[in-house]
C-alpha cells in the first residue's frame, strides 16, 4: 500500500508542479506536464531500484539522483530528448510543493519541534548563515573565474 500512496503523490505532485510552472513562468501546460512525466518516471524508477533488497541501505535520494544522471547522459539513448524537455521546467516551480510539504511534515510533529525549545535558534541561525556565507563565497569565486564579474 506503501508503494500506491508514493505514487499517487508523485502524481499528485507533479500536477501541481507543472500548474505552477505553467502560471509562474508562462510555459505551456502540457509541455510541464510532459516534462514532469519524464521526472516522474525517474523517481519512480530511483524508487523501485530503491526495493532492491541488496540495495535499500541507502537513501532513495541516491537512486533517484542515479536514475537521472543516467537519464541524461550520453550513455542514454533519448538523452537529447529527456535533456530538452525537462529544461522546460523551472527549479522554483519544483521547490515550492516540496518546501510546503516539508512545512507540513515540521507542524506534524509540533510536539517534538517544541521539546528541542531555545536551542534550535541559535543552531539553525548558524546553519542558515554559514550556508549563505559559503555559497557566496563560492558564486563569487566561481563567476570571478568564469570572467562574468
Amino acid at each position: 500500500m506503501k508503494i500506491l500512496e508514493t505514487l499517487f503523490l508523485l502524481i499528485l505532485v507533479a500536477i501541481i508542479m507543472a500548474a505552477g510552472n505553467s502560471v509562474g513562468y508562462h510555459i505551456d501546460f502540457m509541455v510541464s506536464l510532459q516534462a514532469m512525466a519524464i521526472l516522474v518516471a525517474i523517481s519512480i524508477v530511483g524508487f523501485f531500484i530503491s526495493k532492491i533488497p541488496v540495495l535499500n541501505k541507502l537513501p532513495v535520494i541516491l537512486w533517484v539522483s542515479v536514475a537521472a544522471a543516467v537519464a541524461s547522459s550520453p550513455i542514454f539513448p533519448f538523452n537529447e530528448q529527456v535533456v530538452s524537455i525537462t529544461n522546460e521546467v523551472s527549479l522554483l516551480a519544483v521547490c515550492t510543493p516540496v518546501l510546503a510539504y516539508a512545512g507540513l511534515a515540521i507542524g506534524k510533529d509540533l510536539a517534538l519541534f517544541k521539546s528541542i525549545s531555545w536551542r534550535i535558534i541559535p543552531v539553525s541561525l548558524a546553519v542558515f548563515s554559514g550556508t549563505f556565507i559559503f555559497a557566496a563565497i563560492i558564486a563569487q569565486i566561481t563567476l570571478q573565474w568564469e570572467g562574468v564579474i
